[in-house]
């Protein structure tokens, strides 16, 4: 719907005007047949029909357009009346500026702001009406603190109040009490897992290691046996080297006293002929 004519001061131009509702636009529309209608008229109005309001011609909401900017500025250029005029405004401003001054202005109706009160009430009134207000709320005048409606007044107990106060306090401390246990539970349960899943990681680890270190002491007891055998060969065939050693000596020692007393013989005796010599010669070469 559109702002009633009856508002503004002076001449309205017919173009200015809605198709439908006939007042002057508000949010305004254009079809392309350059008709304009309020937007909340026109939405209206093709809910049911599919042509202009004027001109019968086709059109549908896609074809809406804003107003032309020339027709938009002479339309915010119209003077109007505040709406709250028969409660006192004189205001008169132009249509650009009037919801602004019509949201501030002190005639406007408001609510009460007090909760269970549905008076309505003059802004430039409303402080008035908080202070007496049936619904106004204030703090207990025995200092208990808490809040109470001048309604409540022959019924409040601070007393009584403080003891409720108390135990909700004391329920909600419970509870709290209560998750902080469950909580903390569930930690200790979720730690105790992974303690014990820790634990059977590092137990299967140790035996892992055992096992590696029961396989490598048998490995050294192994190479030791066999370091032992190979000494053991090492020093019999050492000895038996000085064995031989000595035996090869004796040897040596024989063959230079045989030779030697196989040279005093010669001297003392006469020389020995071809056929001893022959004879006698594979018998020494077989001692040496």
């Amino acid at each position: 719907m559109g702002y009633d004519i009856e508002r503004f001061v002076g001449y309205v131009n017919e173009g200015l005007l809605c198709s439908i509702c006939r007042d002057v636009l508000e949010n305004p529309l254009q079809a392309p047949c350059e008709h304009a209608f309020c937007t909340a008229c026109i939405h209206g109005w093709l809910v049911h029909h599919s042509n202009c309001p004027e001109d019968r011609q086709a059109i549908d909401v896609s074809l809406l357009r804003p107003l032309y900017r020339y027709m938009k500025n002479d339309l915010n250029r119209l003077q109007l009346h505040c709406r709250n005029r028969e409660h006192g405004c004189e205001m008169v401003c132009s249509l650009e500026s009037i919801d602004r001054h019509e949201r501030e202005c002190e005639y406007s109706q408001i609510p009460c702001s007090n909760a269970g009160c549905t008076v309505q009430i003059e802004r430039r009134n409303l402080d008035g009406h908080l202070a007496v207000c049936e619904y106004r709320s204030r703090e207990c005048p025995n200092g208990c603190g808490y809040t109470i409606l001048s309604a409540e007044d022959t019924q409040h107990n601070c007393v009584a109040e403080l003891r409720t106060e108390l135990e909700l306090l004391r329920s909600e401390m419970i509870c709290r009490v209560e998750e902080a246990k469950h909580e903390m539970e569930s930690r200790l349960d979720s730690q105790r897992r992974h303690m014990v899943q820790k634990e059977s990681i590092l137990q299967n680890e140790i035996e892992e290691l055992k096992s590696q270190i029961s396989r490598l002491m048998s490995d050294v007891r192994s190479l030791m046996a066999a370091e032992r055998q190979h000494r053991q060969e090492l020093e019999q065939a050492e000895l038996e080297k000085r064995e031989l050693m000595e035996l090869l000596k004796g040897l040596q020692k024989d063959c230079r006293l045989t030779t030697t007393e196989g040279s005093k013989k010669s001297m003392n005796f006469r020389p020995l002929t071809r056929l001893e010599s022959v004879k006698r010669k594979p018998r020494e070469v077989t001692v040496i």
